[in-house]
């Protein structure tokens, strides 16, 4: 059984340190707890011990628990995501971090628009060039920053990379490195509609690394409520 108040404590105590460690101020870094395949029976124990920002890679359950939480809790889309599945988000997810392409793009500005709102994204970078992994390659990121300053009902507010799986979370630190300067050099650009607020880079096993490496959101959720079960 998961003690997830003092899990969550833990997290914050690592956080806190990792920024330390680099003279950062910890307030500048959100716990995204990733609450994918966990019943809302967790997810209210986490919002009780403080816990408000969520991420879910399953559009059907993040419209489930956003529906059930209401404003006590903000929900992440933080995995893959097709674009006939992007009518279910718009209004519900808080910010959706897996853009990488034009037809996600469009199709967002297009619901956003017709409900009247402004949806935040992030783009999502293939860093470690992976094949099977989603998001933009790096060269092609500057000609997707640039569609998406000209959609309406879109605000482009950071960067998102997952980078290769490594054992020794030391390994991962040269990709981090690799996507501050991305999210530095954009910013430095002054685009329109091209906000570089949000830097979301670092799990359970690296997040530490990525925040000594200039992360403002690390995703966390075996370490919070444990080991998922992906049968259900």
């Amino acid at each position: 059984m998961e003690n997830i108040k003092e899990n969550l404590e833990n997290i914050r105590a690592r956080i806190d340190a990792a920024a330390k460690r680099v003279n950062r101020d910890a307030k500048e870094i959100t716990l995204v707890a990733v609450s994918k395949t966990k019943p809302i029976e967790m997810i209210e124990e986490a919002v009780l011990a403080g816990q408000t920002e969520f991420g879910e890679n399953r559009v059907q359950e993040l419209k489930e628990k956003h529906d059930h939480f209401g404003d006590r809790a903000t929900f992440r889309q933080i995995g893959t995501l097709q674009t006939n599945k992007v009518k279910y988000l718009i209004g519900r997810a808080s910010i959706i971090e897996s853009v990488d392409s034009e037809a996600l793009i469009s199709e967002i500005s297009r619901l956003a628009k017709k409900a009247g709102i402004t949806q935040d994204i992030l783009i999502q970078v293939n860093i470690g060039r992976e094949m099977q992994k989603s998001g933009v390659m790096p060269e092609q990121l500057d000609a997707l920053l640039d569609l998406a300053s000209k959609a309406e009902g879109v605000r482009v507010i950071g960067l998102m990379a997952i980078p290769p799986k490594c054992e020794d979370p030391e390994e991962s630190r040269p990709y981090f490195q690799k996507m501050y300067r991305l999210f530095i050099d954009i910013g430095a650009k002054n685009m329109d509609n091209i906000y570089m607020k949000v830097l979301s880079m670092g799990m359970t096993r690296d997040f530490e690394v990525a925040i000594e490496e200039g992360s403002t959101a690390v995703r966390v959720g075996t370490a919070i409520f444990g080991k998922r079960d992906y049968m259900i």
